[in-house]
């Protein structure tokens, strides 16, 4: 009797620990995954135009870009990105831009603080070419829609310099503001997101020390609106581009300022267009 009392005891605790065993590990199934020391993200794009700020860089031609950012997991990052350049833009050599971004963002409450620095540089391109500008975003949601707010201060560089046919142009160092705003809104039930962009940028009203200026024309605004769609690996895009910079205001800054061969020659590299993309992201 002694021996089978002992023995349901034992099967009890056996049958605790078992029932024990599976509470614990389902927790651990239930429980979320540590976060990852570094994290890796890229995309590859093919786009009918480089648009930076509303102006083509590729005299209103094809663009192949791509980008890579690693993310630490506290908060911190690094990004590259590249792109071809025709035209207005063009520094020689090789005619690509390759820019290094480092950053660091935080969620506080219910939006994210992002701040950072880019570095735009044009490999073996001419000299006074390469600058810097920080930045500050802040983004979040409300619903289904999405916003962000940034602003990029470029200090006074030599490669933002003044250099133009005006009487107050003789090459001296200048900065450069450009102020933004994004907004997004995924339709529901569907895939499809809705965008739009306005931007406005002041700085150098002249041509820029090799024929190319972040402002062109000292002031002006930029604006995009459109649509994105996934479709397995990829998203595709279509959206309208333009700016406020006229034939007339910018008539200082010919030949530059046209596209320079193709079917277009002579349109502005600011005019208004039809933006398509297709984007790969990993």
């Amino acid at each position: 009797m002694k021996a089978q009392k002992n023995f349901r005891a034992l099967a009890g605790l056996a049958g605790m620990a078992l029932a024990l065993s599976a509470q614990v590990a389902k927790a651990e199934d239930a429980a979320p995954a540590a976060p990852k020391e570094f994290t890796v993200t890229g995309s590859v794009s093919v786009l009918s135009d480089y648009r930076l700020r509303g102006v083509s860089q590729t005299d209103r031609g094809k663009t192949l870009q791509a980008g890579v950012t690693v993310t630490h997991k506290s908060g911190f990052y690094g990004s590259i990105f590249s792109s071809n350049l025709a035209g207005w833009g063009t520094f020689g050599g090789p005619n690509l831009e390759f820019d290094l971004i480092g950053g660091y963002a935080k969620a506080v409450g219910p939006v994210t603080i992002d701040a950072g620095l880019t570095w735009y540089m044009y490999p073996d391109g001419a000299a006074k070419t390469d600058f810097a500008e920080p930045y500050v975003k802040v983004s979040g949601a409300v619903g289904p829609v999405s916003y962000l707010a940034g602003v990029a201060y470029a200090p006074k560089q030599k490669a933002l310099g003044n250099y133009s046919n005006t009487s107050y142009s003789y090459g001296q160092a200048y900065d450069n503001l450009y102020l933004w705003g994004d907004t997004s809104y995924v339709i529901p039930s569907t895939k499809l997101k809705l965008k739009g962009h306005l931007g406005y940028s002041k700085g150098n009203p002249g041509l820029g020390p090799n024929g190319t200026s972040v402002a062109p024309t000292g002031s002006y605004f930029d604006w995009q609106v459109g649509g994105e769609y996934p479709v397995g690996p990829f998203t595709f895009g279509v959206s309208w581009v333009d700016t406020d910079i006229t034939a007339a205001k910018s008539a200082y800054l010919q030949p530059n300022f046209s596209v320079q061969n193709g079917r277009l020659k002579g349109a502005s590299i600011a005019g208004s267009t039809a933006l398509f993309s297709a984007t790969v992201s990993f």
